[in-house]
């Protein structure tokens, strides 16, 4: 597949990240085409500046990692992103509330915030957090974010004990609209298992091993 790096979320996510992690993230960016980078929120007008003459378009995550952030603080944090200009948000949905079979609760989380980010024209992708669902539980959750107006339904966020899986990538393709995407992240590391995502049906990947991953080697864990 000749163009497997528009397909990659180059994605820079340690707590550890330094800036100048970000600006070498970047040069990933313009050197191999990646289709964004996927950023801490503090990160997002930072990188956003040194992508300027790149036609990558800058991702961040909200609620993250865990997603038990009250609604309101997750709205605070997605108006700042998409003023500091993020292009698309990963926001990790409410997972207690999704356990207590609060699915309208959920719901109208994920609805709210999408909205918001619909009317700057950016796009939202919910983590579902697949590591903690099992098959019947992706396929509510997968429901919900359609009802909701979700963009992409994406699996993971890279710090549960598991990423994407196969099967669940296959599930979800089964459940959602063709309108709807996925995104599978956690755990890629390498070509073969981003052409196995693919034709399982996502057509976004997260991962921090891109350059790897396009240049045919094997990349690390975690993001």
């Amino acid at each position: 597949m000749q163009n497997i790096s528009k397909y990659i979320d180059h994605t820079l996510l340690k707590p550890t990240a330094t800036e100048m992690d970000f600006r070498k993230l970047c040069e990933e960016i313009y050197q191999n085409s990646f289709y964004s980078a996927c950023v801490p929120p503090f990160y997002v007008s930072f990188v956003k500046e040194l992508l300027e003459y790149s036609d990558a378009k800058v991702c961040t995550v909200i609620g993250f990692p865990l997603g038990y952030h009250s609604t309101e603080a997750k709205i605070a944090e997605a108006q700042k992103a998409l003023a500091d200009g993020a292009d698309e948000l990963d926001l990790v949905m409410n997972i207690n509330a999704f356990k207590s079979m609060a699915y309208e609760t959920v719901k109208q989380e994920i609805k709210t915030i999408a909205e918001i980010v619909h009317e700057k024209k950016a796009l939202l992708k919910v983590i579902i957090e697949t590591a903690y669902l099992d098959n019947f539980d992706i396929r509510i959750a997968c429901e919900i974010c359609e009802e909701a107006g979700a963009d992409f339904v994406k699996t993971s966020t890279g710090f549960a004990s598991k990423g994407a899986e196969i099967e669940q990538v296959k599930l979800m393709r089964e459940v959602l609209p063709s309108d709807i995407q996925i995104k599978a992240s956690g755990g890629i590391q390498t070509y073969e298992q981003s052409i196995a995502f693919i034709e399982a049906g996502a057509t976004r990947l997260g991962t921090s091993s891109g350059v790897s991953i396009v240049s045919g080697g094997v990349g690390y864990s975690g993001y």
